[in-house]
């Protein structure tokens, strides 16, 4: 029961890529889930969490933070949202934290068995496909999952794709997804650029996860960056304590 009441948010996703077919209109937000009590109360579990990605030239950027939510309470502050497809694959988890573990493992063993059978390595788009079919297969179950599949294409392009429980799938170059997504995405369209270098992908990643956690209620704990390229595959490039940054409201030259 703990497990399937721990959530990670998913109050939406906002992009910046203007490239996703008009058809499908803004990405959906995950289902909220509830929890009956042994007495008969029903608990209406809020969601939060705050997940990024964006494409720069030197790849590809995700950021998250670490806290999961159980009603009103901090269930966790380091709860991993980032999960490993293989290793040049990721995901992230906003939604309900037993649902999004459950289909982002499900989609790893599909694709390192698809791997396994074709003999060469699998793109981000049909690891995408491979999720979306799952999900749309259990559309109506009640299950909470808003989740970005990123990693590279056919000629090593870097992709990002958005999917939830309601089986969208939009492709983008920048996604903000949780509850303080409308917080980050603000800095990401601020002050994204191209031609960043990787450090510079990365201040701009965790100064856009501290503003939602500052913001937020339901995001806080560790922020946790990801950098993902064709040639090396992902690895983590920092883990920060949000609580220990300075607020991002405040001046440096400000008075205390």
């Amino acid at each position: 029961l703990l497990l399937h009441a721990l959530l990670l948010g998913g109050a939406g996703a906002r992009s910046g890529a203007r490239s996703a077919p008009s058809s499908l209109g803004p990405p959906s937000a995950p289902s909220v889930p509830s929890v009956e009590l042994p007495d008969g109360t029903t608990l209406d579990m809020a969601h939060g969490t705050t997940t990024l990605s964006f494409v720069f030239d030197g790849g590809i950027i995700a950021a998250v933070d670490s806290r999961a939510s159980l009603g009103k309470l901090v269930g966790s502050r380091t709860t991993d949202k980032v999960l490993p497809v293989t290793g040049h694959i990721l995901g992230t988890m906003a939604g309900g934290a037993a649902d999004c573990q459950y289909w982002i493992r499900a989609l790893s063993a599909q694709v390192r068995l698809w791997e396994l059978t074709e003999g060469s390595r699998a793109t981000a788009s049909a690891a995408a496909n491979m999720l979306t079919s799952m999900l749309r297969q259990n559309r109506g179950a009640g299950l909470s999952v808003g989740t970005m599949i990123m990693g590279h294409g056919l000629e090593d392009e870097p992709c990002i794709f958005y999917l939830d429980d309601s089986g969208a799938c939009v492709k983008g170059n920048m996604f903000s997804v949780g509850s303080g997504s409308s917080y980050a995405i603000g800095v990401l369209d601020a002050e994204h650029r191209p031609d960043m270098s990787v450090e510079e992908a990365a201040d701009l990643a965790v100064r856009a996860i501290q503003r939602a956690t500052h913001r937020d209620a339901f995001s806080g704990g560790y922020i946790n960056v990801f950098h993902l390229t064709a040639e090396g595959g992902w690895r983590q490039i920092r883990r920060l304590d949000s609580a220990a940054l300075p607020n991002p409201s405040v001046k440096a030259d400000a008075p205390s």
